[in-house]
């Protein structure tokens, strides 16, 4: 029997069925005053306060976010590439060494990975209280595990004949792994180490929503507190400093090779450019708290006994917590995947891709709780406007992400069919997205996985699914429940993970 199964440029599409469970939610939900509100904060981006405290105060602001993500991002580089190293099966291989210790290595990644850096910053903020350092730790330590996955699946899955070959002949097995190795290893180390840059800029913003300082604390006051003007004066500075940034990293991908020669040396350029935005981030945030700089003094929280675990579990209504999570997810990432693609089939002629990319970057650009207050300015709560509130900021990703391929691949097929006499929508469908759309689905999985773990961003400010019962649990310093939370919710990202790496797996070899 014949099997009919949905082409991929179809699959890219169908999940924009989402937007119509969300949009029947959220737009009777909508009302009269909050549209003038959001005219009155549209129009705050052609008037951003110039008053010169406001400004003082976003350019501090500023220069926090940049100095954690700079320190954050260099702790995290130098110590996720140590830990690739050691939890590969190559570097163990290559010494003739059991594989048991990157076995487990790779096994005790897993916990710190699968745990938000929002979360991580609220327990860190339990533990050392308001603190500068907290935010950086906060991003460190999720960015390091990843980092190290990311790293270690890409030298795992390198042919190693050749070092094979090297080590038969008595080559000592560092300079072999250097040699046959690092050429290969060039290109993922340099794109994936830039993008975690941008990530990290993204997070240091987010944390600062929550209460942990810089630009996300100024910008979450002045939209609170309807300030729409002072908002944009720092929303524009975020939007400069994001561009350059996304410039930068743009140079950095496209013209590593002819600028810094071998790959031996442009592996050991990231090393010290990493190493150095550590040290730069660290100075740069002593300066900001010339006060703060002393050690860090913790107190861990109370460790809950088996009966107050037991109590927990039974308060709890783990069923709709676990199903409002998976609603979110399977919505946003249904929005994130599927708008993209919608939006460049119904307009993709003329300036259609000039404008998309700038729509793209400004989505991408403002965190999700940012974004979801500023929907609740004219809508009520719900597990739909939290959906695209996280949905939109991931769109963004994706949709630059798709904008990209198509404008990097071959068009001699869109012109072919166009000559043929196909209408616009097949011509773009079958010409443009067909090449790309197994790519695109394989990192639309992946994104999958992201968006699982960012729920509990929207979770905490929609008052849904996981997120909402941690911060209330947290909140009231009821421990029991906190642990049993965040054992939860990385028991599900694990799964989450697991069905990501095979479903993106599958697109990739098909």
């Amino acid at each position: 029997m014949i099997r009919l199964r949905p082409a991929p440029p179809l699959l890219c599409l169908l999940p924009a069925l989402a937007l119509i469970p969300v949009l029947v939610v959220v737009l009777p939900a909508i009302h009269s005053g909050g549209l003038q509100i959001w005219l009155d904060c549209l129009l705050g981006a052609l008037q951003p306060s110039l008053d010169p405290v406001v400004l003082q105060a976003m350019v501090r602001a500023l220069q926090v976010t940049l100095a954690t993500a700079l320190a954050a991002w260099g702790l995290s580089g130098l110590s996720g590439a140590l830990l690739a190293l050691l939890s590969a099966d190559v570097f163990w291989l290559s010494r003739g060494a059991p594989l048991w210790p990157a076995q487990i290595l790779r096994s005790a990644l897993a916990l710190p990975r699968s745990i938000h850096e929002l979360i991580w910053g609220l327990l860190l903020l339990q533990i050392f209280g308001l603190h500068p350092w907290v935010a950086v730790l906060a991003i460190a330590i999720p960015y390091s595990a990843l980092v190290a996955r990311v790293w270690r699946d890409q030298l795992d899955s390198l042919d190693r004949s050749s070092l094979i070959a090297q080590l038969q002949t008595g080559a000592q097995a560092d300079a072999a792994m250097i040699t046959t190795l690092a050429p290969a290893m060039t290109p993922s180390l340099l794109s994936y180490g830039g993008y975690r840059l941008e990530c990290a800029l993204r997070s240091a913003t987010l944390l600062g929503v929550f209460g942990l300082g810089g630009l996300g604390t100024e910008l979450q006051l002045s939209l609170q507190s309807l300030r729409f003007h002072e908002f944009w004066s720092g929303l524009w500075l975020l939007i400069v400093c994001s561009v350059a940034l996304e410039q930068g990293l743009r140079f950095w991908r496209t013209r590593p090779k002819e600028r810094f020669g071998a790959a031996e040396r442009r592996q050991l350029l990231l090393l010290g450019l990493l190493l150095i935005s550590a040290v730069v981030g660290g100075l740069w945030m002593q300066q900001l708290f010339p006060d703060d700089g002393a050690a860090l003094a913790w107190q861990w929280p109370p460790l809950p006994d088996r009966d107050q675990l037991l109590q927990a579990s039974t308060e709890l209504a783990w069923g709709s917590l676990i199903v409002d999570t998976l609603r979110l997810t399977l919505l946003a990432a249904g929005l994130a995947i599927g708008l993209p693609a919608l939006v460049e089939l119904l307009w993709n002629r003329g300036a259609a891709p000039q404008v998309q990319s700038l729509i793209w970057s400004a989505l991408r650009l403002l965190p999700p709780p940012l974004t979801l207050l500023m929907l609740l300015l004219a809508n009520q709560p719900s597990l739909a406007l939290a959906a695209l509130a996280l949905g939109l900021q991931n769109a963004g990703v994706l949709g630059r992400l798709l904008r990209e391929g198509l404008d990097q691949q071959d068009q001699r097929r869109h012109q072919a069919m166009t000559v043929a006499g196909a209408d616009s929508a097949s011509s773009w469908l079958y010409g443009q997205l067909a090449p790309q759309s197994r790519a695109y689905l394989a990192y639309g999985a992946y994104r999958a996985d992201v968006i699982l773990r960012e729920t509990i961003v929207v979770g905490l400010v929609g008052g849904t699914g996981l997120g909402w019962a941690l911060i209330e649990s947290l909140s009231s310093f009821h421990w029991a429940a906190v642990w049993l939370l965040i054992g939860a919710f990385s028991l599900l990202t694990l799964t989450g993970e697991a069905l990501s790496d095979r479903q993106r797996q599958r697109w990739l070899q098909s």
